[in-house]
């Protein structure tokens, strides 16, 4: 049964999250430009960044900015059960999802395949359901990545404590992982350590302090990692991003002094190294669709 004091609303600009609410507490970010203009974007046709900022396909290159372009599109429902808080949409309490999809007229010119994107939130007890379909509707080969960039308010939060909170990593089997990082950001783009490197402890833990960001976002790779637990400063579960089918996990919070906020980030896709200049299906992590092939990225947020 969905709890009735269980309230998400998102906005047709992007579909994006805008609120996770349950008791009155807020777990999403507010977008507050002064650290993040954004809440929980969705990352396609591209995960991270191009090298130069170039997509190459079949010899033509585009120009596409970090992370795509579906987190600026317009999404249209596809029926109408929802209704307007705020101007945002919220999501009635039913078993069925609510389906979003992209507006046509907002596909970016600089991704030149013909398909649909179809964003579908369902609740269920305590937890948010996000699906996202992919279908390629062209008569040839279609690649792409998918990724989710939630961002979520760090409890009871103070910029003058040593910790934030906690970051507890598990794999799909629901065993802690210690996950080893062997590549690094350097304006958006990737780097190698001389060798792995381990972030956490032997119970799979991570202290959110005010350095941890200093070097960008941390690129968890090769499927180390099926969910991230978000804990408070006392070591309890606030929440969970859960995706099995997660090829890495970015945790990222803009490294600016008071940002009261972490994202633990499900991607099929990962940004380019910097020394990339090969064609959209050569990328890492790539995904490609046969004609009339679809697609599915599946996560979900669930609150403890």
């Amino acid at each position: 049964m969905i709890q009735k004091d269980f309230q998400i609303l998102f906005s047709h600009i992007g579909a994006e999250l805008k609120s996770i609410q349950r008791d009155g507490i807020e777990y999403l970010w507010n977008a507050d430009k002064t650290y993040w203009g954004r809440t929980a974007p969705i990352l396609f046709p591209i995960v991270g960044r191009l090298a130069n900022d170039t997509l190459r396909i079949d010899g033509n290159s585009y120009t596409l900015k970090q992370h795509g372009f579906a987190r600026d599109a317009e999404f249209v429902p596809h029926h109408t059960r929802a209704s307007l808080l705020n101007g945002l949409i919220q999501i009635e309490p039913s078993e069925a999802p609510l389906v979003y999809s992209m507006n046509q007229a907002c596909i970016s010119p600089c991704y030149p395949y013909l398909f649909d994107l179809e964003v579908s939130y369902n609740m269920t007890d305590s937890e948010v359901v996000c699906t996202w379909t992919v279908r390629n509707k062209g008569d040839q080969p279609m690649n792409f990545q998918m990724g989710a960039h939630p961002a979520f308010v760090l409890p009871n939060y103070n910029a003058n404590d040593e910790n934030h909170g906690y970051l507890q990593f598990y794999d799909n089997h629901g065993n802690v992982v210690n996950p080893n990082v062997s590549n690094y950001l350097i304006d958006g783009l990737r780097h190698s350590y001389d060798k792995p490197q381990s972030i956490a402890d032997p119970n799979g833990v991570l202290p959110i302090t005010n350095g941890l960001f200093i070097n960008d976002a941390i690129l968890i790779e090769g499927k180390q990692v099926g969910s991230v637990a978000l804990l408070d400063k006392k070591g309890h579960k606030v929440l969970s991003v859960i995706c099995p089918q997660a090829e890495a996990f970015g945790i990222w919070a803009p490294n600016k002094p008071g940002c009261p906020f972490v994202c633990i980030e499900p991607w099929c896709g990962i940004a380019d190294r910097f020394d990339f200049d090969g064609d959209i299906a050569e990328r890492e992590l790539n995904h490609q669709l046969k004609p009339r092939e679809t697609y599915l990225f599946i996560y979900s947020i669930q609150i403890h």
